[in-house]
C-alpha cells in the first residue's frame, strides 16, 4: 500500500509503516491543489490539519482507503463524506490524552495562584504579596463538560486533589471513580471550576456564550484546552469583565486557522486586544497536547491502528 504523509511526524511513524511493507511518500510543503493531482495513486494519507480534506479533495482520491489524522478531532475531514465513499478515518485521542490532563491542571493552579502575573511583576522589580494572594482547589467543585479521552485524564488528575469532579456529556454512562456524571442543570448549579473537553461538531459550535454563562449560579473559572470556536469570546470577554467568570485559561481560540498553526488571518479582533490584556487571562498556543512524549505516543497510536487494520504483511 502506498501511503501519503502529508505533515511531519514521529519518525516511527514512516519507520515502523516501512517495515511492516508500507511504500511512504512525503509531500510537507505541496499546496492543497498540487496534492490533488497526485492522489489517486494513494491508499492512505497521514496528516496533522495542515489543509482541510474535503469533497472535491476526496473526489480526486479515488483509491484512498484511509486518512489518518494524527491527532484528537477528525473536525478537518468531511467525515461523512469519506465515509459515503468507504474511506476508512483514523484519529488519536488516546496519544496525547495525557499531556491535556496535564497542562489543564497546570494553567487551573496557576490562575488560582497568579503564577503568571506575580513572575511578571517581580521580575518588573514589585513585590506584591497581598495583591497574589491564591486560592486553594481543594474543596472546589469542578465541572467537566464532555467526558471522552481529555476530561478523563484531566478527571484523573485531579484525584490527588480534596475536591469534587462532576462530568457532563451527551453520552449516557460515561462517569467513573474519577467523576461523577451529572445532568448539564447540576453542573450550572454547583460548579466552581468549568473545563471544556468536547470535539467541535455543529453541537459545540460557539456554544459556550452569553446565555450558556449565565445559567451558572456562581461565578466560576473556565478552562478551555478543546476547540477554540466552540467559545463566543466577545461574551467570554464580557463576562470576564463583569466577574461572572473570575479567570479563564485557554488552550485554544477561536481566531485560531483550522490548522491550529497560526492565529489571525487579518486584523487582531477587539476582543481579542482585550483578551491579551486582561491579568486574569492565562493563555497558549494550542499546546496542550503538543508534548515530547505525545509527539511519540501519538505516531505510536496512529501505526497501531493503521496495522490493525490494513497490515500488508499480515
Amino acid at each position: 500500500m502506498k501511503v501519503l504523509h502529508l505533515d511531519t511526524n514521529h519518525p516511527l511513524l514512516l519507520q515502523q509503516l516501512e517495515e511492516a511493507g508500507f511504500t511512504n511518500d512525503q509531500e510537507y510543503a505541496a499546496s492543497k491543489e498540487d496534492v490533488e493531482k497526485i492522489i489517486p495513486q494513494y491508499d492512505g494519507i497521514v496528516i496533522r490539519s495542515r489543509f482541510k480534506i474535503d469533497k472535491t479533495f476526496l473526489d480526486a482520491a479515488t483509491q484512498l482507503k484511509f486518512i489518518a489524522r494524527v491527532g484528537a478531532g477528525l473536525e478537518s475531514i468531511d467525515e461523512a463524506y469519506a465515509e459515503k465513499k468507504g474511506i476508512h478515518l483514523i484519529a488519536a485521542p488516546e496519544g496525547n490524552r495525557n499531556a491535556v490532563g496535564e497542562h489543564t491542571l497546570g494553567m487551573l493552579l496557576s490562575l488560582f495562584n497568579n503564577l503568571n502575573r506575580a513572575d511578571r511583576e517581580v521580575k518588573s522589580g514589585h513585590w506584591n504579596r497581598e495583591k497574589n494572594r491564591g486560592v486553594e482547589l481543594d474543596g472546589k467543585i469542578v465541572g467537566l463538560i464532555g467526558y471522552g479521552n481529555m476530561g478523563k485524564a484531566f478527571a484523573r488528575k485531579l484525584r490527588g486533589f480534596d475536591c469534587t469532579t462532576l462530568c457532563y456529556d451527551i453520552l449516557d454512562d460515561v462517569g467513573n471513580n474519577d467523576a461523577t456524571q451529572v445532568s448539564l442543570q447540576t453542573l450550572f448549579d454547583m460548579a466552581d471550576v468549568v473545563s471544556l473537553h468536547t470535539p467541535w461538531t455543529p453541537l459545540t459550535d460557539k456554544m459556550i456564550n452569553a446565555a450558556f454563562i449565565e445559567k451558572f449560579k456562581k461565578s466560576f473559572w473556565f478552562l478551555n484546552t478543546a476547540r477554540g470556536r466552540s467559545v463566543v469570546t466577545t461574551d467570554l470577554v464580557a463576562a470576564l469583565k463583569s466577574g461572572k467568570i473570575l479567570g479563564a485559561g485557554l488552550d485554544t481560540l477561536e481566531y485560531e486557522k483550522l490548522s491550529f498553526e497560526t492565529l489571525f488571518t487579518a486584523e487582531m479582533p477587539e476582543a481579542m486586544k482585550e483578551l491579551i490584556a486582561m491579568d486574569h487571562v492565562l493563555l497558549t498556543p494550542h499546546i496542550a497536547g503538543w508534548t515530547k512524549e505525545s509527539k511519540e505516543k501519538l505516531a505510536q497510536t496512529i501505526v497501531e491502528k493503521i496495522l490493525d487494520r490494513f497490515n500488508p504483511t499480515a
